[in-house]
């Protein structure tokens, strides 16, 4: 694990500028953070410390394993150092990467978790290399092999993670996709085959809203770039379409439960 880490780190220091298909999240102190959205099926490979997920923190992920989550409205989380740092590499894939999986059976999947072998070890360090040298449209087949690798790996469950979601999970997964974009309810409807009052209608009686869904998926956005940018909170605030930082930071605080500020200081070292 220790090689992957190294490799990951390398990768990032070394093309900090290029669009890559991973992430990396790592902290030196415990970052305790509420109602994560997951917009897509999301990949968490914990290489270093340990992670716990849910509301009663009844999910672990102890280093040398991972978590594959269903796209989810939110989700919380701690990410806990333990002697060394926490690191965990994500990889974040399309609906369509499930589409070449065998038809799934049972009862949809919230997450799979699993162990970190050597082969797929081995597979995701050839991951990050091939990343740094593609183009990334052909970046979907290497995702594409990896879930190939999960599944026969004997998580079969993997393939319910792609089965039917509910309206409010598709805006937000429409809404992730075209970020730069201020859609309107009218062409949102358009791409579900229905009416914007439908689509009103139909995501009032799950709760939400348009607009609650966009504000989610821009903090989303924020959260993603404090882990890992160093780019100033404003520039960020900026980038995830507010024109305050002080509005940024207060939403960020309702909904994350901690301010970026605050959760940029756990990833420093003490």
């Amino acid at each position: 694990m220790k090689n992957l880490i190294s490799l990951a780190k390398k990768s990032l220091l070394d093309h900090h500028n290029l669009n890559l298909p991973f992430a990396v999240y790592s902290a030196y102190q415990e970052q305790k953070i509420t109602n994560v959205p997951i917009s897509k099926p999301l990949l968490i490979i914990v290489l270093s410390g340990y992670k716990e997920l849910g509301k009663t923190e009844n999910i672990k992920c102890d280093a040398g394993s991972f978590i594959f989550l269903a796209n989810s409205s939110s989700i919380d989380m701690r990410n806990i150092p333990n002697q060394e740092e926490y690191f965990s590499l994500l990889i974040e894939f399309d609906f369509d990467d499930f589409k070449d999986l065998p038809n799934p059976s049972g009862i949809p999947k919230k997450f799979v978790q699993g162990q970190l072998t050597t082969l797929l070890e081995n597979a995701l360090s050839q991951f990050i290399d091939f990343s740094l040298i593609a183009p990334p449209s052909v970046f979907k087949f290497r995702r594409r092999e990896l879930l190939e690798l999960i599944y026969h790996s004997g998580y079969t469950d993997i393939s319910s993670l792609n089965m039917a979601t509910s309206l409010s999970q598709k805006v937000q997964a429409f809404i992730s996709d075209h970020l730069s974009t201020e859609l309107t309810a009218e062409f949102i409807a358009a791409q579900l085959f229905m009416s914007s009052s439908t689509l009103r209608r139909k995501l009032k009686s799950e709760g939400n809203s348009i607009q609650d869904i966009r504000n989610r998926v821009r903090l989303g956005l924020g959260l993603h770039l404090i882990q890992t940018t160093n780019a100033s909170i404003g520039n960020i605030a900026f980038e995830c379409g507010y024109q305050s930082q002080s509005r940024f930071t207060e939403q960020f605080k309702n909904l994350f439960g901690i301010t970026p500020r605050e959760l940029r200081k756990t990833k420093m070292r003490t």
